[in-house]
């Protein structure tokens, strides 16, 4: 059980960067739901590893989310089947006052669909706003990699977006 300071050190920790820490956690897992059962594993791991970490904690929680939610994309292993939703040819809902939401629901799905590590560099460099090395600091990797997986992420986005953007226009154009 942490002590009283410890406890004070993790509720500033979580009123300061709560928000970001389950914005990263929802874009890694791929639900509000699975986010937060994500981030609780983190802070879990956190309180067990207490003052043995160095460095931040918030950077030991964000390389934590991310271990956790690529160890769950290996176990499911279900990146891969959800393709066939942006197939070519693939019909779209009727669009609705909740435009917003379907495209941050298709975005999200675009997202379960790339590797692992392409996802996590997605998520810091563009969601967080994090530079190359803070990016590949976060995950213990070159920023040379960082580059690579961020070029090749948004390439694989932009087609993998393609027939949605297709058929979003040709909606848009009936209407």
């Amino acid at each position: 059980m942490p002590d009283a300071e410890g406890a004070a050190d993790l509720e500033r920790l979580l009123a300061e960067h709560g928000e970001r820490l389950m914005r990263t956690a929802v874009l890694l897992a791929g639900s509000h739901t699975d986010g937060q059962d994500l981030l609780q594993g983190a802070l879990e791991r956190l309180l067990r590893t207490g003052r043995r970490i160095e460095g931040s904690p918030e950077s030991y929680l964000r390389r934590t989310m991310y271990n956790l939610a690529a160890d769950g994309w290996r176990r499911q292993g279900a990146v891969r089947r959800k393709l066939t939703l942006f197939r070519a040819g693939a019909t779209l809902p009727e669009p609705d006052p909740t435009a917003a939401v379907d495209l941050r629901d298709a975005l999200m799905q675009i997202m379960r669909l790339l590797p692992p590590q392409q996802r996590a560099v997605i998520v810091l460099r563009y969601w967080e706003q994090l530079t190359q090395a803070e990016t590949a600091a976060v995950l213990g990797i070159s920023e040379g990699t960082v580059k690579s997986a961020a070029s090749r992420g948004l390439s694989r986005m932009r087609d993998l977006a393609g027939p949605w953007q297709t058929a979003a226009i040709g909606q848009e154009e009936a209407t």
